[in-house]
Order: C-alpha cells, then sequence, then structure tokens
C-alpha cells in the first residue's frame, strides 16, 4: 500500500498517513488482509473507528466499562485502566490480557501502551483476523463487519461511504466487484 492509499482509504491526514504506513502494510502482511477487497473493508472500518487515523483512545473515560465481568474488569477502576484503545479498539482486561500475549507484551501492567505504535494498528488487524473479518470481506458483507467491530449498525452509511471510496482508491490492484453495484447498506427495519 502506498501513502496515498492509505491517506485516501482513510481519509487521514498527510502526517498521519507517513506515521502509519509501514505499520499498517507489516500488519495486513501479518493478518492476511491481503487482497484489494480485504484491505477495502479493513481500512474503511479503521478509518471511521478512528476518525481518520486520529484517535488511538476511546475518548469517552471507560467508567461505563467498570465491573464488567464480561470484559474481565474485576477490580475497582479497571474500566478507566481497559477502556478501549488502538484503532480498532480493545477494551477489558481480559481483551488486553489476550491481546497482550498475542504480542508477548505485559499490556495489563502497561494499558496506554495499546494505544501507541505499532499496537494502535497491529491490535486493530488482531481484534480483525481474531473475530475471522476476512471471511465476511471476501462476502462484501459490510453489515456483519460493522456489527462484530460495533456491536451494532452505528454509522453504517459513513462506513459504507469509505469502503465505496476505498475500493475505488484500491480497484488499481486487482479487480473488484464494480462499485457501481455496490448499493447504499441500511439497517433491517427493527434494528438499531
Amino acid at each position: 500500500m502506498t501513502l496515498e492509499q492509505l491517506k485516501d482509504c482513510t481519509l487521514c491526514s498527510d502526517a498521519n498517513a507517513a506515521k502509519y504506513l509501514s505499520a499498517f502494510n507489516d500488519v495486513m502482511q501479518k493478518y492476511a488482509i491481503d487482497t484489494p477487497l480485504r484491505q477495502a473493508h479493513f481500512l474503511a472500518q479503521v478509518g471511521y473507528e478512528s476518525g481518520s487515523l486520529i484517535y488511538t483512545e476511546e475518548l469517552a473515560s471507560g467508567q461505563a466499562y467498570e465491573n464488567r465481568a464480561d470484559l474481565g474488569n474485576m477490580f475497582v477502576g479497571d474500566g478507566k485502566r481497559y477502556k478501549g484503545r488502538g484503532f480498532i479498539q480493545i477494551t477489558g482486561r481480559a481483551n488486553y490480557r489476550m491481546y497482550g500475549d498475542s504480542v508477548k507484551m505485559d499490556l495489563e501492567d502497561n494499558p496506554t501502551l495499546l494505544a501507541e505504535l505499532p499496537y494502535c494498528v497491529d491490535s486493530a488487524g488482531y481484534f480483525w483476523d481474531s473475530h475471522s473479518l476476512n471471511i465476511f470481506a471476501d462476502k462484501d458483507d459490510i453489515m456483519t463487519i460493522t456489527r462484530k467491530i460495533n456491536g451494532g449498525l452505528n454509522g453504517i452509511e459513513g462506513r459504507t461511504e469509505r469502503l465505496i471510496t476505498a475500493k475505488k482508491v484500491l480497484s488499481s490492484q486487482s479487480i473488484i466487484e464494480d462499485i457501481s453495484t455496490v448499493e447504499p447498506l441500511m439497517p433491517d427495519a427493527g434494528t438499531t
């Protein structure tokens, strides 16, 4: 991936494209995000989740995650300590431990490292891989990918617009489905 492709796919600044380019190329190779369609989906979601590669840490305090046993937050202060970090936010003590084990880093004792290079990018690839999102990218299934990342369909219009842009940018790498066939994706009636 080139600097211009990363910039155009994530809608980020020149400075952030230069800062993160090498890490994105490493991560896409490491996690087999290795086709233009997979890359388009990955970059569209990462671009949306991070506000165009601006945010590596959740803006909220993390208080909402306090005492969340499903996240492994069992001690006072765990919610704030293990709030969402990375371009696709890893949240909760248990998830910090699992990702930390995968990269042989003690993120439980050093949680803020997850917001720094290379972990902010690598953790997005880890999340993508551990949730088998390449399978859904291969099917061009933005709805399932969004649900697995977001828990719902928040921002589906913005994610879809970014995906269409990323497909256009990356289409010169190989043949991707005709982007003119991508319809705006709206949630099913009754879903949020």
